[in-house]
């Protein structure tokens, strides 16, 4: 004997969101956007060249942080699963509704039974989304720009305007259908409904096809487009490009497209949200007797920073509104700057002199405050441990 239908279900189901993204159910807004901006990161294509499983993981991860992410998806996520979500082809990452999947599963089950019931609308299907990986410097991503891209897709066909049909003839409404793009199937008590197989669900077909794309309406080919980078953009950040996604067939709408957005690490740099942290190495005299040093900033000028004596490695300075833009704020983070004392190499003999001179004339008290601290606290163990 078969097994349940449900049980069916069950077996095919994909992994949960929540899992994927390594949360718990109760987990809080910021809790997802860390998450998924650490497991993007990680296995971002970009990053990963040639690894279709790190590909296949991220596409995981951001069809499940799109639906956690948004309340009223996640309500439906948490109450029907991957059910809720479920339509027919044409759906690209990012792109899901709630017009079709679970209630769907009990319309061809129930569809009209005891009087009622919904009816599944056909339809032409909706164009796939396109990603693209766009990868941009952390000075791109202070300033902002205006860059290009080319993507390869599929756009209306110019011959037949995207109808499908060749030029001067037009799709007529299916015989089978009668336009509806379903048919309706009685089984003993149950009245069901699928798509036409006739016209896939269109409503229409076509006499007479357009010779340059075969009667679907669109062809392949290569889209430049402008993109605009919005000064403080983020590592991971997505950007949605309504529209410019794979075209319908024979009319139908268009996908969207989404960038996504990978920033190069730095040389100089690291950021941390709106803020830039440098570690700026100085001389052991420096450190010791106080001066300044002069450090560049993310916006091309220079700041001067006084070393006040006495300063040790770890050190930070914190320069006010010299980090990073703020995505849609006039504002700006902070710039840190830590002190990393250097011990001299390659020293010369009379260097070398000075120093052991300087040793001879003994320390006074106060003089290594860090190695007086840490060897009292030595002492006061090792009287612990007499006792």
């Amino acid at each position: 004997m078969g097994r349940p239908f449900f049980e069916h279900l069950s077996t095919m189901a994909k992994q949960d969101f929540y899992e994927v993204l390594g949360v718990s159910k109760s987990a809080s807004a910021d809790e997802l956007k860390t998450a998924y901006r650490k497991l993007a990161m990680k296995h971002h294509p970009d990053r990963n060249p040639g690894d279709k499983g790190a590909e296949q993981k991220f596409k995981e991860i951001n069809e499940a942080y799109d639906i956690l992410k948004d309340d009223q998806k996640r309500a439906a996520y948490d109450r029907f699963g991957h059910a809720a979500f479920e339509q027919g082809g044409g759906r690209g990452p990012g792109d899901f509704g709630f017009s079709g999947g679970f209630a769907d599963i009990f319309d061809e089950m129930f569809g009209e039974f005891m009087g009622g019931g919904r009816r599944a609308q056909g339809g032409p299907t909706r164009g796939s989304d396109l990603s693209y990986n766009l990868e941009i410097s952390l000075e791109d991503s202070f300033r902002g720009k205006q860059t290009t891209i080319r993507v390869q897709t599929l756009a209306a066909c110019d011959e037949c305007k995207g109808s499908g049909a060749a030029p001067g003839s037009r799709p007529v409404s299916c015989p089978t259908c009668h336009g509806r793009g379903r048919t309706r199937v009685q089984q003993g008590f149950f009245s069901m409904e699928r798509t036409c197989a006739a016209c896939q669900g269109a409503g229409r077909v076509i006499d007479n096809p357009c010779k340059s794309c075969g009667g679907q309406g669109r062809t392949r080919r290569e889209k430049t487009l402008s993109v605009n980078i919005p000064p403080g953009i983020g590592d991971g950040t997505r950007i949605r490009l309504a529209g410019e996604g794979e075209a319908g067939v024979r009319g139908a709408p268009t996908g969207d497209l989404y960038i996504f957005i990978t920033v190069t690490p730095h040389r100089i740099f690291n950021r941390d949200g709106p803020n830039i942290y440098c570690r700026v190495p100085i001389s052991i005299t420096t450190a010791a007797l106080g001066g300044s040093i002069e450090v560049p900033t993310v916006d091309g000028s220079r700041a001067r920073v006084t070393v006040p004596a006495g300063t040790q490695s770890g050190h930070q300075f914190r320069l006010r509104g010299k980090g990073m833009s703020v995505l849609r704020s006039p504002a700006r983070g902070d710039m840190f700057i830590e002190a990393i004392v250097e011990t001299p190499v390659n020293l010369t003999r009379r260097q070398q002199e000075l120093l052991r001179e300087f040793e001879k004339a003994g320390d006074s008290a106060g003089t290594h405050p860090e190695t007086e601290g840490f060897f009292a606290r030595v002492k006061e163990f090792f009287e612990d441990l007499r006792e």
